[in-house]
């Protein structure tokens, strides 16, 4: 289980637990919530909730929240598995340590190289 504390505005990025499913209950303020089914439908499924709502991401699944308060939220998660795994989308796309080549990325999100060559750089690549 893991207290998580939101600032205003303040965003979980887009990531995925490979070996849990996670359950998030909000203890205050007011969170949205979200996640992307997986192919072909890829359909995004979100929820702002509010103090004492409750969300279950399914394991495997591309997952948010975001502070749609005015003041700060709070949460409590818990996951399925001891050892979850994180994998954190736009860090492991663009950071990877060595660098996916721009070509492909470029290819991939259907835009310039020069558009891969600035996230990459914003990701330390």
């Amino acid at each position: 289980m893991v207290r998580i504390d939101y600032a205003p505005s303040g965003v979980i990025a887009p990531h995925f637990h490979p070996r849990a499913a996670e359950i998030l209950t909000v203890v205050d303020g007011s969170l949205e919530a979200g996640f992307v089914t997986s192919n072909p439908d890829n359909r995004l499924i979100t929820k702002v909730l509010q103090k004492g709502d409750v969300f279950v991401f399914p394991q495997g699944l591309i997952h948010f929240q975001r502070n749609v308060g005015n003041g700060n939220a709070v949460a409590i998660a818990a996951l399925s598995s001891q050892n979850p795994g994180v994998v954190t989308v736009a860090n492991t796309i663009f950071g990877s340590n060595l660098s996916i080549s721009d070509d492909i990325l470029a290819k991939a999100f259907q835009v310039d190289k020069k558009v891969i060559d600035y996230m990459q750089a914003q990701f330390g690549q």
